[in-house]
């Protein structure tokens, strides 16, 4: 079995090309942080190349850039090159296959909004109408909750 996933931000803007056969690749780069903690108590980051095809890649292409964080599901492929020099060439990809939205750093991600609510219209609703008690969510529920705190991924014991 050949399978990858990842959780990681975009290390730069990704590359947009076209193959000959017509078909959007997009290539970049994903910062990942490791799970365990080094003696100066950082956790090791890995640099992973990820290139994906056909519709994901006009996704990538369109709503990721820089700092942008996904969580993606892939495969590694291993290939080769003959380089300008004449010396051949190696290199490892991960072939994304399966891509979410997660964030983006200082919320810059142009990602597509998902909405979340629910339209409710009694005339269009063939059920019986219960006398359900709604709450009014247009101002912060949590004003009242107490002081805010950070929390940064070194607190999590994930």
């Amino acid at each position: 079995m050949n399978k990858v996933i990842l959780i990681g931000r975009f290390t730069r803007d990704p590359e947009s090309r076209m193959s000959q056969s017509n078909m959007e690749i997009a290539r970049f780069s994903l910062a990942c942080q490791g799970e365990f903690v080094n003696r100066n108590g950082e956790r090791e980051v890995e640099f992973v190349n990820c290139v994906a095809f056909n519709r994901l890649a006009t996704t990538i292409n369109k709503y990721c850039r820089k700092g942008s964080l996904i969580s993606a599901t892939g495969r590694i492929r291993n290939s080769s090159y003959d380089a300008q020099d004449g010396s051949k060439r190696y290199t490892t990809d991960i072939v994304i296959e399966q891509m979410e939205f997660l964030g983006s750093r200082q919320g810059g991600d142009n990602a597509p909004a998902v909405d979340n609510s629910v339209a409710y219209s009694p005339s269009a609703s063939s059920a019986p109408s219960n006398n359900i008690e709604t709450t009014d969510i247009s101002e912060d529920p949590y004003k009242d909750f107490g002081d805010e705190f950070t929390l940064s991924s070194d607190d999590l014991p994930f």
